[in-house]
């Protein structure tokens, strides 16, 4: 069969089957993932198959990350998730056997590479480092959930827009700064993150075990979400330059209901296929319900819940509006079908998909509620935020070894990159690195 030349991934040797699926969902994803991984249906790192069965129950993460991902080559997000050396060493009584078939991902993790060589120097600076700004990025969740709750009440009880629309946008914040902690072992703040219709289960598939790992490629599934509405893969096939701009008319409405589709479609799936809502995706009605009893009953229920569904909105248009320009949409950034890198090194495809907030680093309030200094997030996404800061000198240090390179520009041009991203149809034939 001939393969579609569009249709060949740049870091992997198959078209994702997911993609050809008539829903795109987590579920379809993970579905498409286990027929492609070549994981013989337990858990793959590098050329070994493990069987992480009986380790279920006893991992320190939680039992969600092992369970959700049986089937699945885990490589990337194995070393991404784990930044001591223990993990590696316990791992190697649960292997059964060397896989069949080599990886479908053409990304490596050589000792001597970029990312290892950076995680050994991070690895050391760990200890020196000061680690109270994690207790502070903590207040600044908890002040902005309970904001969140103070604002929405007021609105209910002095029919207040101006209430109304900082409750959005504390909802949006405590969102964001909740994105912190699902990446880590299981804790009572990532189900914050649930008070926006979406759910931190879901985003730990979509967001860092999908983006986080594949960012800007076709296994991407937050790029594949958002198509038809919004493409930023730069191939005519999936969408033409005519439709691109039409998408500059309904990224607003796309904006708004970005929330509500993510609620309304888990819940189309549970109906009509497989059960994947969680008694969590319950937490959003303590708003209401917080509004209605703090305003003494004096706005009404209906009234509640109709300032509930506008404030969502608002937090809704506004996550979108910081999460979609925040790094990784722009004409100079890596997307799928560009010429690649000839280094295949993972954490410098995640250098090059990226272009970073310059403008938020003088606050670590900011950086948590604008997705920022997001490079080193995505290659050590279990650190807490307030940490990412005192590992700059390594990571400079590291990309001058590798010829890697650090850019930055602030929220106004990243919205400017992000729209020219939009109406881009044909691949960068420049390679990341390769000069100019």
């Amino acid at each position: 069969m001939v393969i579609e030349t569009w249709k060949k991934s740049g870091i992997a040797t198959k078209f994702p089957t997911y993609r050809n699926s008539a829903l795109v969902t987590v579920h379809s994803w993970q579905k498409g993932k286990r027929q492609d991984d070549e994981a013989e249906g337990l858990w793959r790192i590098k050329d070994g198959i493990y069987d992480f069965t009986e380790f279920i129950d006893k991992h320190p993460g939680g039992t969600f990350w092992i369970r959700e991902t049986k089937g699945t080559d885990i490589t990337e997000a194995f070393e991404a998730h784990h930044l001591t050396t223990a993990p590696e060493k316990m791992i190697a009584k649960y292997k059964v056997r060397d896989a069949a078939k080599p990886r479908i991902y053409t990304l490596t993790l050589h000792e001597d590479g970029f990312y290892k060589t950076l995680k050994e120097r991070v690895r050391e600076k760990l200890k020196t480092i000061d680690k109270r700004p994690k207790r502070k990025s903590d207040m600044i969740h908890l002040g902005i959930l309970l904001s969140t709750y103070l604002f929405a009440v007021a609105s209910a009880k002095y029919d207040s827009l101006l209430a109304l629309v900082l409750a959005g946008v504390a909802l949006c914040w405590t969102v964001i700064v909740s994105h912190n902690y699902f990446h880590r072992r299981d804790n009572w703040q990532m189900y914050t993150f649930n008070l926006g219709m979406m759910n931190f289960c879901s985003w730990r598939i979509s967001h860092a075990l999908s983006h986080h790992i594949y960012p800007n490629s076709y296994m991407d599934l937050e790029l594949s979400m958002f198509e038809p509405l919004l493409c930023w893969v730069p191939n005519p096939h999936i969408k033409t330059k005519a439709l691109r701009y039409v998408s500059w008319v309904t990224e607003p409405l796309a904006y708004a209901i970005a929330f509500f589709l993510q609620m309304g479609m888990r819940i189309f799936y549970s109906l009509r296929h497989t059960n994947i809502m969680y008694w969590h995706d319950l937490l959003p009605l303590s708003i209401p319900l917080v509004m209605y009893y703090g305003s003494g009953g004096s706005a009404g229920l209906l009234c509640c819940l109709r300032l509930w569904l506008s404030m969502t909105s608002i937090a809704s248009f506004a996550f979108c509006v910081i999460g979609l320009n925040a790094a990784h949409h722009d004409p100079e950034i890596y997307h799928e079908g560009d010429a690649n890198r000839e280094d295949r090194d993972w954490g410098l495809f995640q250098v090059d998909t990226i272009i970073d907030r310059g403008d938020l680093k003088w606050s670590q309030f900011l950086v948590l509620t604008h997705f920022g200094d997001h490079v080193l997030h995505h290659l050590f996404p279990t650190l807490d935020h307030g940490l990412l800061p005192a590992l700059y000198p390594v990571l400079y240090e590291t990309l001058d070894q590798f010829k890697g390179e650090l850019r930055e520009c602030n929220h106004i041009e990243h919205m400017i990159g992000q729209h020219k991203q939009l109406l881009r149809t044909e691949p960068n034939p420049r390679a990341p690195g390769a000069g100019k």
